[in-house]
């Protein structure tokens, strides 16, 4: 794979899509300047905002992308304890789009705040997407690997048809994604120590009021270095099944990673943190005994080392990680069945785990459902999930050949 090139430049305005319409509405703004120190940029250089120019921002931009390259190849940070959370990096990318255009070229710019009309449609009517992709250092220190970039923008183009919203093609995707990661390559965490987690975000930033599709649409990339998602780490997390909220309905929008779907989780995942627990467990809305999903990823149990996952039918979000999964049990010889699966079938497993690009794969220490509490394993993971974790990690690091041909290497 050939290396992307980086050429970033700094600009105060949305990028425009061809449309006979003008937009004039700054896409973000910084403060005066910004300080990168030299704990925060290998170099000590302040960048301003971009003068109508660009010429001396765009410049000093392209001196601390020169300089972090060659005298600091990794962020100086307590990488052993980073945790799941926001880390502020360098660089964003973003583009720009008409509902009925076709997204310009887009550039990178300083990671900072945006601005947008208070009757966008993102805040008015949650017309937004997102995806979650990570990036891995290999043990070479240099080479940086990504999974499988290309499913998460066919994902991102399948919910933006959902969502009324135009989407980036394949390749304008994957470009933004490998601009990104390479502008920050710096706070790629050493290997073994976590991963960068990437962030694309699709929103609906043209302002509207009345119930339509948004009239311009933003798309932006954007990273922080994680470790572990969960508290327990790679140690076994518990669930409760939610009886009582549901994630989705048929015919609604579960299938697609659309921000909704987040905010109708927080409520049940609340509760069940505040009584110990590491996240919710939903069930179908219809029969209320069939498994759908945790709040952010999938479910799989195993018995008799048999695999099995509620088969995606619109309400279940088709998860990378568990596709992966999927593949890579069968390609190890185990039996995999897409299915319904009840609570019953649930509590009397040999095995449960998750998978999810902020979780990988985890494993579920116990299961309590109407009072009753099923315990899995001795503490740590089960021979099936270990076995496929070991697999998959190992695909996704560069630490065994990828005969799956799922990983793209940024050198």
């Amino acid at each position: 794979m050939e290396r992307a090139t980086i050429s970033p430049s700094l600009s105060q305005n949305y990028l425009l899509c061809p449309s006979p319409r003008a937009f004039t509405t700054r896409l973000h703004s910084f403060s005066t300047t910004r300080n990168l120190s030299p704990s925060s940029c290998s170099s000590s250089i302040k960048l301003q905002h971009s003068s109508s120019n660009g010429g001396t921002s765009l410049t000093r931009c392209n001196a601390v992308l020169s300089n972090s390259s060659s005298s600091a190849e990794v962020a100086d940070i307590d990488w052993d304890n980073i945790g799941f959370g926001l880390k502020p990096t360098d660089y964003m990318y973003v583009m720009k789009c008409n509902l009925d255009g076709e997204f310009s070229k887009g550039e990178l710019q300083l990671f900072g705040n945006i601005e947008v009309s208070p009757s966008a449609g993102v805040l008015n009517y949650g017309q937004g997407l997102f995806e979650g992709m990570k990036a891995y250092r290999k043990q070479d220190g240099k080479n940086i690997l990504l999974f499988r970039p290309e499913e998460n923008a066919n994902r991102m183009r399948s919910g933006a048809e959902r969502m009324c919203m135009p989407a980036p093609t394949i390749d304008q995707f994957v470009k933004a994604v490998k601009a990104t990661v390479l502008a920050n390559k710096r706070w790629v965490p050493p290997a073994g120590k976590g991963s960068l987690y990437i962030r694309p975000l699709l929103m609906g930033t043209g302002a509207v009021l009345g119930l339509a599709p948004a009239p311009e649409y933003t798309f932006l990339v954007y990273v922080s270095p994680v470790g572990n998602y969960f508290k327990e780490g790679v140690a076994p997390i518990n669930l409760i099944v939610e009886s009582e909220f549901h994630r989705a309905t048929p015919g609604g929008t579960g299938g697609v990673k659309t921000i909704g779907n987040y905010a109708a989780v927080l409520k049940a995942q609340s509760i069940a943190k505040s009584k110990g627990y590491s996240d919710v467990l939903y069930l179908d809305c219809v029969h209320k005994r069939y498994l759908e999903e945790v709040s952010s990823c999938n479910i799989f149990i195993v018995k008799d080392n048999v695999i099995s996952t509620p088969d995606i039918k619109g309400t279940i979000l088709p998860g990378i990680t568990r596709k992966s999964i999927i593949d890579v049990a069968r390609t190890q010889g185990f039996k995999v069945e897409e299915r319904n699966v009840t609570v019953d079938e649930l509590l009397e497993a040999d095995e449960v785990f998750c998978t999810g690009t902020a979780v990988v794969v985890s494993p579920v220490g116990s299961i309590t459902h109407k009072g009753k509490r099923v315990s899995y394993g001795e503490g740590s993971f089960g021979p099936v999930s270990e076995k496929l974790y070991t697999v998959l990690t190992s695909l996704q690091m560069g630490l065994s050949e990828d005969n799956m041909n799922w990983t793209l290497n940024l050198s």
